[in-house]
């Protein structure tokens, strides 16, 4: 397996590519923008070995560019259930307030549950749910590493003041991440990667 992160759009979003090496099908994670880079990286490990693309949370520094994505790749598009409307919702997106021009993205094709097994290749991605962000955040789970996206950072968290955000949430969405058993690469939504087992150690939040 590998997994490739690519800083895209104004806000340095983390976009990742992940390749299951055995079959050579990927996903691509968060694709927050779409530039000339992202489109020559997707190019490269083939527009039609992509099966999924999979969204951790609504906001559009996160999904700005699904539909560019979707075209190139024809994947689907994954979100956890409850964030699925904020797609459409400028506001709840962020979109409007964020850049003054509020934006639609797509409806999804696949939405997600608690515990909902993805399949990309021969590897196994579990959902969990991780509210506290948003409504609808989910973490994206494999062996040995976790794709956090704005849940659980380097030493820190995701804001919980935006709308469908919840202090409360977030803190249940936390303890359940540590509660896992073992160590696991996080690769969140912005800055640096990290482990869990630093994470259990140094973050306050957690």
């Amino acid at each position: 397996m590998s997994v490739k992160r690519i800083a895209v759009g104004e806000l340095g979003t983390n976009c990742y590519i992940y390749c299951d090496e055995a079959s050579g099908r990927c996903a691509i994670v968060d694709p927050g923008d779409y530039d000339e880079y992202l489109h020559k990286v997707i190019e490269s490990f083939g527009r039609d070995h992509f099966d999924y693309i999979l969204l951790t949370h609504c906001h559009f520094d996160h999904v700005a560019g699904v539909s560019r994505v979707k075209e190139l790749t024809g994947a689907k598009i994954a979100i956890f259930v409850s964030d699925a409307p904020g797609l459409r919702d400028m506001y709840v997106n962020l979109s409007a307030p964020f850049t003054g021009r509020g934006e639609v993205y797509p409806k999804p094709d696949v939405e997600l549950i608690d515990r909902e097994k993805i399949m990309v290749g021969e590897t196994r991605f579990t959902v969990m749910h991780t509210p506290g962000h948003t409504v609808g955040s989910c973490c994206f789970i494999t062996d040995g590493m976790i794709f956090s996206g704005d849940t659980l950072f380097c030493r820190s968290a995701g804001r919980t003041d935006f709308p469908g955000g919840s202090a409360a949430q977030l803190r249940h969405s936390l303890q359940r991440l540590a509660e896992l058993e073992g160590d696991y690469q996080v690769y969140p939504g912005h800055e640096e990667p990290t482990t869990l087992a630093l994470e259990r150690k140094f973050n306050p939040y957690m």
